[in-house]
């Protein structure tokens, strides 16, 4: 949805946010956050004002049905989240001379879609723990719960560092829940799509989305340029996590390579 369309009920520190690029080179690359499944861009904004200080324009929109009530997560579709993100990146876009798109978990996996059905606009990927399926047992149950109940336990907040919580929904809204196992199906489907760069941040223990993600992601895409790097520190949210500066830090200077020169060569 427009951001000027959010509801007024958004929880403080849930709120989308954008800053604009600096004078220099880094300036001309705007980077897309994707914040993931009943998350907020709270998870995201250190990232964002980290990358904004090197001078990239950055922009982080709040996805439908989040950061408000978890009730609300169940009225939407993976096409709403979809779109919010097309929607973003076309807003970015115009400020800038590429985009590249970074995303946590569900994040990640938004940002893959958009790069498969846009495989000439994305420059670069950088995803952190991305989701695209799971192998819990419980799982199969998940359309007989949907139907038995709204909700379930939290995935919120599997952060190893003391004292952090993550801004996100106390409950783990089903309904919404098969939105997200119908965008896994269709990003695994075409992940043969990807072209652009990939920079694949992983937990090596992660308790929300497991390690079968990562490789089903590197074994699909077409992209040349593929490079991935083991969290040891940190669990899902790595982005608040133990590990943080070297996802801020790494993706600056990964971006950087492949953008100082112009736009990434088509691979």
């Amino acid at each position: 949805m427009p951001q000027s369309d959010l509801p007024a009920e958004v929880l403080p520190g849930a709120e989308p946010f954008a800053f604009p690029g600096g004078d220099g080179p880094d300036g001309r690359t705007g980077v897309l956050l994707v914040h993931g499944f009943t998350g907020t861009p709270m998870s995201m904004r250190p990232w964002g004002e980290h990358l904004a200080a090197e001078g990239f324009a950055v922009r982080c929109p709040l996805l439908p049905g989040h950061g408000t009530r978890w009730q609300d997560c169940n009225l939407v579709t993976e096409e709403d989240w979809t779109a919010a993100v097309g929607a973003a990146f076309d807003e970015l876009a115009r400020d800038v001379d590429r985009v590249v798109v970074a995303g946590l978990s569900m994040g990640g996996t938004l940002a893959i879609r958009l790069a498969e059905t846009r495989p000439d606009d994305v420059a670069a990927l950088v995803l952190v723990n991305p989701s695209l399926l799971t192998q819990r047992l419980d799982a199969k149950l998940l359309p007989l719960l949907a139907k038995l109940t709204p909700s379930w336990a939290p995935i919120a907040s599997d952060i190893k560092k003391p004292g952090i919580t993550e801004l996100a929904y106390p409950k783990l809204p089903t309904r919404a829940v098969l939105g997200l196992r119908r965008l896994w199906t269709a990003t695994r489907a075409d992940l043969g799509r990807v072209r652009a760069p990939v920079l694949l941040y992983r937990s090596t223990e992660d308790h929300v989305v497991e390690p079968a993600s990562g490789k089903v992601l590197l074994a699909g895409v077409s992209s040349t340029d593929v490079t991935e790097v083991l969290l040891e520190n940190s669990y899902h949210v790595a982005t608040l996590d133990n590990d943080a500066p070297t996802i801020f830090e790494g993706s600056v200077d990964w971006i950087r390579a492949r953008t100082r020169a112009g736009d990434p060569e088509p691979t």
